[in-house]
């Protein structure tokens, strides 16, 4: 059974378009709960709806591309298949980074 959380945390996944990412903080911060970074990573950790909820497109903040059910290599590869460019470990924000449109 989810949670309301995590069903939230999956519905905002969902919209990070290929060859985009979204780090655990800007989901927080979406969620108006900006302190929840944790808890979005542990959230994904457990999605059930994968790949359709494309969670290994959320990263850290600083650009590393962060933990993984299937292990880090399997996300690395995921994301360079679409497309993004991984350097010394870190993606790049300003290129590739996802911002949500919340509706107030």
């Amino acid at each position: 059974m989810l949670t309301d959380f995590q069903q939230q945390v999956y519905n905002l996944a969902a919209q990070i378009p290929r060859g985009k990412v979204a780090t655990y903080q800007g989901i927080a911060q979406a969620l108006k709960n900006p302190n929840a970074s944790r808890a979005v990573g542990n959230a994904l950790n457990k999605n059930p709806y994968a790949p359709q909820v494309p969670c290994h497109r959320v990263i850290k903040s600083d650009g590393r591309v962060g933990g993984f059910a299937s292990g880090t290599k399997k996300k690395e590869m995921m994301l360079k298949k679409e497309g993004l460019k991984i350097n010394k470990g870190k993606i790049d924000l300003k290129r590739y980074g996802y911002e949500f449109r919340i509706k107030k």
